[in-house]
């Protein structure tokens, strides 16, 4: 069950994406800054939890988890550290997922050496 769960929550987070694609005039890149910033609002009034509860990784890879994230990680940061927190909790929090990011992405560029566009 929670493997049909992972999909449906990721499907529709993709379906919505797609949707705002095809009808509306928004560029890829975007769309993509509002799902970060809409996972950062949901989790901040407290809606997104419960939907990475149900969802899984549907809900937590996606770029509104990314989000979620941030969030998280800043409200953690801000109860140890004070307002200092603001400014590391969200860095501190995503960190590994940055760094795997890089590392990964370094991994396949050097593997299956890129060309421009012909």
């Amino acid at each position: 069950m929670e493997y049909l769960n992972a999909f449906l929550c990721g499907g529709i987070l993709c379906g919505i994406g797609q949707i705002l694609i095809d009808k509306t005039k928004l560029t890829p890149a975007r769309i993509l800054t509002g799902y970060v910033v809409a996972g950062v609002l949901l989790s901040a009034i407290g809606l997104y939890e419960p939907i990475a509860q149900w969802g899984g990784a549907g809900a937590t890879v996606p770029l509104t988890g990314f989000g979620h994230a941030l969030a998280k990680g800043v409200r953690k940061a801000v109860a140890e550290q004070g307002w200092l927190g603001v400014f590391t909790g969200g860095l501190t929090s995503t960190a590994g997922g940055i760094a795997a990011a890089v590392v990964f992405g370094v991994l396949m560029a050097v593997i299956f050496k890129p060309s421009g566009k012909r």
